[in-house]
């Protein structure tokens, strides 16, 4: 007899330390990608999982990246509003009807958000940056979010890419960014796609942001011929100074005579301005830097016909 409750005691006092085993952060992430797989990013129950994984690995990397997507996504809402003109922050019309008079109504996807929920998710990837210093993927996954919750006021976005610019300019860390090669080049073209974001918005402010992040980069990297471009194409399109947007465009192709997009942007400048002269100047170079055969036929036709 005391034999059986011997055992029976050592079953029951095993218990509680099998029960204390605590999962694995990989079985945190298969159990969440699961659930996201069956349920979408903010289905029943995810929140109440990334609690407990949060509770057992607070500085986990997975679990930080899947608590920012979770509170984003669940902060943001679409609704489809009518606003004046053919294009809102860059985007074009989702929906176009008719007025009573026959007019165009445009009628655009406008996204909003509940500012605690946004703060929750701005919180977990400040924290993910906060442990992975080198890690651009993050970064860039903030100013994304920042950019879609400011829409045409982008005052945190800017004043994070000024940081920005300026921590790699003086600290020059060796950046990471899951997917792309890591080298010299890889922050300069990520600082260029979130410049263009600025450019794609359309309005005043905006246009503003993309010269001064544009001139900033130029600061830190001066033969880079994206960012001359990008100041060339300030002057172009929000300006409408076709003569400094030339002076621009021509210190590029001075440092670098087989830029495509640039002798692109000098095409498009002189057939706007109805510069045969200029036009004939530009289209040799652009039949022969491009690499698409349609484009190079066409411009050898333009040229011809001019």
């Amino acid at each position: 007899m005391r034999k059986i409750l011997l055992a029976v005691a050592a079953v029951v006092f095993a218990l509680p330390l099998a029960a204390q085993v605590k999962p694995s952060q990989k079985d945190y992430l298969d159990r969440y990608n699961l659930l996201v797989s069956k349920l979408g990013v903010v289905g029943v129950g995810i929140e109440t999982h990334l609690q407990k994984w949060e509770r057992d690995y607070p500085d986990d990397l997975d679990m930080l990246l899947a608590k920012f997507t979770y509170y984003f996504s669940k902060s943001r809402s679409e609704s489809l509003q009518v606003k004046e003109g053919n294009r809102y922050l860059g985007d074009a019309p989702s929906l176009t009807l008719k007025d009573s008079l026959g007019n165009d109504v445009n009628y655009f996807i406008i996204s909003s958000f509940d500012d605690d929920l946004f703060g929750k998710a701005t919180q977990a990837i400040d924290k993910a940056i906060e442990l992975n210093q080198n890690r651009l993927d993050l970064r860039a996954f903030k100013l994304s979010a920042l950019l879609d919750y400011e829409k045409d006021s982008p005052d945190m976005a800017l004043e994070t890419l000024r940081s920005l610019i300026d921590y790699d300019g003086h600290s020059h860390p060796t950046w990471e960014y899951p997917g792309l090669v890591s080298d010299k080049d890889l922050f300069p073209a990520v600082m260029q796609d979130c410049c263009f974001a600025f450019y794609k918005i359309g309005t005043p402010t905006s246009y503003e942001a993309f010269k001064e992040l544009s001139e900033r980069m130029l600061s830190y990297y001066p033969d880079a011929s994206q960012y001359m471009t990008n100041i060339g194409s300030y002057y172009l399109v929000y300006k409408k100074d076709s003569k400094n947007a030339l002076k621009m465009y021509n210190k590029v192709l001075k440092k670098h005579p087989d830029d495509y997009a640039t002798i692109k942007n000098c095409v498009l400048l002189a057939r706007n301005d109805k510069n045969v002269k200029l036009e004939k100047k530009y289209l040799p170079m652009l039949i022969r830097v491009t690499t698409d055969e349609m484009e190079k036929a066409s411009a050898q036709a333009r040229l011809s016909a001019l």
